[in-house]
Formats: C-alpha cells, structure tokens, sequence
C-alpha cells in the first residue's frame, strides 16, 4: 500500500485550511461584532455534547442495538428520514437551549454596552461550527494523514495489529482512494458545514431574540433538508458530485446572506 507524496501534500493543506478556518475568522470578526468568548465556547459544547454524545449514542441504539428499527431502517428512504431528522433534533434542540440562555444573559445584562445585533449568534456560530469541522473533519483527517504516511513506511499493519483483519481490509481500501480530489472535496465539505452552521446560528438567534416559538420547528426542518443529500448519498441514491456541487452553491448563497445582513453597524443592548 503507498500514497502518493502529492496526494498527502493535499489532504495535509487541505486539514489544515479547515483547522484554522474558524479560528481566523473568529480573530477577524472579534472586534467588529464585539463577540463574547463565552457564546463561541457554549457553541463548541452544545456541538460537543448534542452532536458527538446524543446524536451518536441514539444512532447507535436505532442502527445497531435495536433489531427492529435496525430492519426498518434498511430501507433507503426510512434511513434518508431518519437520518436527517435525527441530526437536525439533535443539533437543534441544543442550539435552541443555549440560545435561550445566552438570550436571557443578554436580557439581564441589558442597558450595557451596545454590540452588533447579530454578535451573538455568530459568536457561537464559529464555536459550533467550528467544534464540527475539528471533531468531524480535521481530527478523523488527521487520523488518515497518519495512517498514510505509516503505509508509505510500511509500518502499518504493525501498529493496527489490535484490530481485526476485516478492520485493517478496510482501513487499507480507503488509503487506495485517497487523491487530491478527494482532499478537494473534503474541503469543500467542511467549508460548506462551517457555514451552514452559522447560518442556522444566527436564524436561531433572531429567533429566540424576537420571541418566536415556531423557530425551533423551523431550525429542525432546514437542518433536516441540509442533511438530506448527504444522507441520500449514504444511501446510495444519489452520486457524490451532485450532492458536493448543491452544496457549495446552497453555501455560497448562504454566505452571501449572511455578508449582506450581519452589520456591525446594527445594534442592540450587549449580549456580554
């Protein structure tokens, strides 16, 4: 097994673009929107606890522990559902319970300082999304950066001789489609995420400011519809190109939006 130098150059700038994708833009837009670290850190935490610890322990229960939604969930379409709306409740609910608290801070610290009406809601932003793209992106990247350069080495199957031979088959099939592309489209899907969780950050944050109760729903079905394509192509339903190219355009717009409606200049009481 060998992995060509270029393509670890690639996956090595490419984990290390997402690594420190939101840790410069919370250095750029710290001063600006005047963020509250505390806001960024409950984002890293809500996504820590919701996503990595809930999220996971109920697929595992619903996917594997349980025969009969295991069984049902054999079928495309129930997984493509299932696995969107378990995301979308997961993730949701947390950011909803932290919005709230960070909207009664806010309450209570009113008649402070101004900051920038949307500070809050990108400040945690950054965390959650930021806490998704290392957890799920650079960390797991890192671990395959790894294991590609103990292939080249050929010291590999050595240090995964705790592992079972099926386990070591498919650590070595997935080191044999390892390409620059592949890096490219590992980029462009953790960009993609990074956005899509500010975005649903700040949507959660006027929300919850404004008093309205139907934004939770709301937040679950958009996050439900992101998380659609992907789960449509774990399902085999649809071709990776088509899922990476809706992506980057959905994001794109996205970002536009949040560029043309996040103003420093819109204020309200400070959030910190």
């Amino acid at each position: 097994m060998h992995v060509e130098p270029v393509t670890l150059v690639c996956l090595s700038l490419a984990t290390l673009f997402v690594a420190v994708l939101p840790i410069s833009l919370y250095r750029r837009l710290r001063r600006p929107f005047a963020f509250d670290w505390r806001a960024t850190v409950t984002g890293v935490a809500v996504f820590a606890l919701f996503a990595t610890l809930i999220e996971r322990a109920l697929n595992g229960y619903v996917l594997h522990d349980n025969p009969v939604t295991a069984q049902l969930l054999t079928n495309p379409l129930t997984f493509v559902l299932y696995g969107a709306l378990a995301a979308g409740v997961c993730e949701e609910v947390g950011r909803y319970i932290a919005m709230r608290l960070l909207a009664q801070r806010a309450a209570r610290l009113a008649g402070g300082p101004n900051a920038p009406a949307d500070s809050t809601g990108l400040a945690y932003g950054i965390g959650h999304g930021g806490a998704e793209a290392w957890l799920v992106g650079v960390l797991v990247q890192l671990q395959w950066i790894v294991f590609a350069v103990l292939a080249n080495r050929g010291e590999l199957d050595d240090h995964l001789s705790n592992l079972t031979m099926d386990a070591v088959l498919r650590v070595h099939l997935i080191l044999a489609t390892l390409s620059p592309m592949l890096a490219g489209v590992f980029a462009l899907e953790r960009i993609a995420a990074f956005v899509f969780q500010i975005g649903l950050s700040v949507l959660m944050w006027r929300g919850v400011r404004a008093g309205r109760k139907s934004i939770l729903p709301i937040a679950i079905a958009l996050h439900a519809l992101i998380d659609v394509p992907a789960a449509m192509f774990q399902a085999r339903l649809v071709p990776l190109v088509v899922v990476d190219a809706l992506y980057a355009v959905v994001a794109l717009a996205v970002a536009v939006v949040l560029f043309r409606t996040c103003a420093p200049g819109k204020r309200v009481a400070r959030t910190a």
